[in-house]
């Protein structure tokens, strides 16, 4: 058996289809899927219930999460209704909120708060969970905003809101008055009509609904149908409380979406507020500001619900007044967790609840595809040492492990290799190209051991051709190429240039600069490494390029970095050959420019320091660097062996260490 688990050992079981992978720190993909799919799943519980909110599932440490939907005309609701709500254990310690912040320019009632996307207020403050509040305005305007309005726009936000003690909006009319106020330690207060305003002495953070839907227990939202354009049926935002404020529900409806989706009046909120165990409860600033964010396992934010902005306009609604959440991931089988990255080497440390065996998968995609080497061996401390990497490069893992026949994966996590580099300059624009106008449609010109003593001629950059003259706007022009027998540039110039490099080419990245005037096609020992404003294969002699530099002229430079993956593949120790094919955008554009210079990065391996403390006859061994194995012996010169495990993570302890010793780590 093979059980996909999140930050626990186990998870509340969830409507089928369950899919793939569940990484529960936060996000559950199989919801993700599920939902994508139109809860095509749900069609198998129509017996069991018309309404139906599933089991909660834990996300982070205190925080539940749990989706519903409804057959449209089933449960009471007329209209299809797709639910995602949060639980949050306001009695948890490591549970603490944070809203949007004051704008820098503040201007009380005018502006108060920066917009920004529900995702991206998640990603900017490194929340787990986020989503809208308030409503908001522009200046001291009435009318709500549209949807594609800058990030980083000043708000007016309406009602009382409050982040981290300090005064946001203040509590200005009886409107907006059903007020969420918490202190640091987020003992909570829920006031259904704030006004005249209550005292705020010693509130941390504070919110304002646009009305009371749920109060005592009982479901107010009757009183607000078809009374306005708000009460009507809407993507929905509601906040609840538990009877004994235990627990604060965070809710949303999506809506206005045919089919998936219709959104929800005030009673329906209220009557979903209440299922999920809500006593008391508000309608916050919904319709397209109802959206709500999680943060994956790899530190990513991932929209929660289907906002009906992005349905219709393809992107989040810039929101002004945003309630967020910290917390730390569920506890699970899997603690502990330590990456110390190095160059091309990392070692990942971490501890099992239980005894269990050691693997890790890994990849530079989240499909990772790579398996460490495993350990059957059934321990609580577990290391993994991971070599051959990229340098600078951003890889994904997880951690597998096996008890009693019973499979288990941790959520997939995220670490980058660091980037020990020398930057060396291989040649620069003055660099000597040899050059030709001959059609070499069919020729294999661009090969390494082609042979191009026959061409044209030769010359340093940059190399030009224009019957108007030399252009003094473009700097380091030198070597002239000539025309074509009508007085016009040819349809496409070759160059070719040899370089020696000295170092392995792994890990080596190089950075190039171009001035192209019009398009061109880099190639390295015959492999293309670059497509500058060309069209797509196959390229011709005759082929126009696709696009043109700066206003018309090579008088800007072109900047490119070619991957290590890509140079791995055709870079080699000792001669290379760069082949550059450069063609006009206009078959009588009057001139054609090239030069180029070309710097390499390369890796270089960084020695970490080994710390040796000496205690009551035992060595306390430690180092800071990741990707090195201890080794031991009796004297400097060996020989040397692994330190029994093999030890690869530090810090290490040495006992009976009687005898002198010498310890080493190598890569």
């Amino acid at each position: 058996m093979n059980t996909n688990i999140a930050q626990n050992d186990s998870l509340p079981s969830l409507p089928p289809p369950a899919v793939g992978r569940l990484p529960t720190k936060p996000v559950s993909l199989m919801l993700l899927l599920w939902l994508a799919l139109g809860l095509a799943g749900f069609a198998g519980i129509e017996a069991r219930a018309a309404t139906y909110l599933s089991p909660w599932a834990p996300v982070f440490k205190g925080i539940d999460y749990a989706v519903g939907t409804n057959t449209a005309g089933g449960g009471g609701f007329a209209d299809l209704e797709v639910v995602y709500c949060m639980r949050v254990d306001l009695t948890d310690p490591d549970i603490s909120f944070y809203t949007s912040p004051r704008y820098s320019g503040y201007v009380v009632d005018s502006a108060e708060t920066a917009g920004y996307t529900t995702t991206n207020f998640l990603k900017n403050h490194n929340l787990q969970i986020a989503v809208g509040a308030n409503q908001f305005y522009q200046g001291s305007s009435t009318m709500s905003p549209g949807y594609l309005l800058a990030e980083g726009t000043p708000f007016n936000v309406d009602g009382l809101f409050i982040s981290q003690g300090v005064l946001v909006s203040p509590q200005d009319n009886a409107e907006e008055s059903s007020a969420f106020l918490f202190t640091k330690t987020n003992s909570v207060t829920f006031i259904p009509t704030n006004w005249p305003p209550a005292s705020t002495a010693g509130i941390y953070t504070a919110v304002d609904g646009t009305h009371t839907i749920l109060s005592h227990g009982v479901n107010l939202g009757s009183n607000y149908l078809n009374t306005s354009q708000l009460s009507g049926l809407n993507p929905r935002t509601g906040f609840g409380l538990s009877r004994d404020r235990h627990y604060l529900y965070l809710l949303v409806i999506d809506g206005r979406q045919s089919g998936y989706s219709d959104g929800a009046y005030d009673w329906e909120t209220a009557a979903w507020l209440q299922l999920a165990g809500a006593y008391d409860g508000a309608n916050m600033d919904g319709g397209g500001s109802a959206c709500m964010a999680m943060e994956s396992s790899t530190g990513l934010p991932v929209s929660v619900n289907h906002d009906s902005a992005s349905a219709s306009v393809g992107r989040e609604r810039t929101i002004g007044a945003h309630f967020g959440i910290y917390a730390k991931p569920v506890p699970g089988l899997f603690t502990n967790i330590v990456v110390s990255p190095a160059d091309t080497a990392a070692t990942i440390a971490w501890s099992t609840i239980g005894p269990a065996t050691t693997l890790l998968g890994y990849g530079t995609t989240t499909n990772l595809g790579l398996l460490s080497t495993s350990n059957a061996v059934l321990v609580t401390s577990h290391a993994v040492l991971l070599t051959n990497l990229t340098s600078n490069t951003t890889y994904y893992y997880d951690l597998q492990a096996s008890i009693g026949g019973s499979g288990y994966t941790s959520p997939t996590y995220v670490f980058t290799t660091t980037n020990y580099v020398t930057t060396n300059l291989l040649f620069d624009f003055t660099n000597v190209w040899t050059y030709t106008t001959n059609d070499l449609d069919g020729i294999n010109w661009t090969a390494a051991n082609y042979d191009d003593s026959g061409w044209l001629g030769s010359g340093p950059g940059l190399l030009w051709v224009d019957n108007r003259g030399p252009n003094s706007q473009i700097p380091y022009l030198d070597a002239a190429m000539p025309l074509a027998g009508d007085g016009n540039p040819c349809s496409a110039y070759y160059f070719r240039t040899h370089f020696n490099f000295t170092n392995s080419p792994v890990g080596v990245t190089f950075h190039l600069q171009a001035y192209v005037d019009d398009g061109a096609l880099f190639y390295l020992n015959g492999t293309q490494i670059w497509n500058l404003r060309m069209p797509s294969p196959p390229v011709l002699n005759s082929t126009l390029a696709a696009g043109y530099p700066c206003s018309g002229d090579a008088t800007c430079i072109d900047p490119n970095t070619i991957a290590s993956s890509v140079l791995t593949n055709c870079l080699v120790t000792g001669d290379n050959v760069l082949a550059v094919e450069v063609h006009n955008y206009n078959p009588i554009s009057p001139d054609i420019t090239f030069g180029l210079s070309v710097t390499a990065d390369v890796p270089y391996s960084m020695n970490p320091i080994l710390n040796v403390v000496s205690t009551n006859r035992a060595l306390l061994l430690n180092w800071a660097s990741g990707g090195f194995t201890l080794q031991q012996a009796s004297a400097i010169t060996g020989p040397w062996t692994n330190v029994l495990g093999p030890v690869i993570s530090s810090p290490v302890t040495i006992t009976n260490a009687s005898a002198a010793r010498f310890f080493r780590l190598v890569k």
